[in-house]
């Protein structure tokens, strides 16, 4: 059973930073692509940023320069650190695993984890 557990959220003031965590399991973690994803209320799930599993990342414009993802597959983790922390980052993130299998695509969810940024 394919398990995907995020942690590391919660309330920060404008300017702080986060760490997010996603722990991996039932799945051979090093061949999938891993992503970050979120959603505001009222809005629809948006990609913050992707690391394939040779290591490569890209980044949504809005969080260049502010956020990094990372991955250590010897813990089976992903990694998603947050700096500079503005309102708008409020929202529930979510990690994705994926990888394609002869042209058909895999695609794990987490349940999620609520970032709010308040003062």
């Amino acid at each position: 059973q394919v398990q995907l557990v995020e942690s590391g959220g919660g309330l920060v003031q404008p300017g702080g930073s986060l760490r997010l965590s996603c722990a991996a399991s039932g799945i051979r973690f090093s061949i999938y692509d891993m992503a970050w994803y979120r959603q505001a209320p009222g809005n629809q799930r948006e990609l913050v940023a992707t690391i394939t599993s040779g290591g490569s990342t890209n980044y949504a414009d809005s969080v260049k320069g502010r956020f990094t993802i990372s991955r250590d597959n010897a813990k089976n983790t992903v990694y998603l650190q947050m700096n500079s922390l503005k309102l708008e980052d409020t929202a529930v993130y979510y990690c994705n695993a994926g990888r394609v299998v002869f042209g058909k695509q895999f695609d794990y969810w987490g349940q999620g984890t609520q970032v709010t940024v308040s003062s």
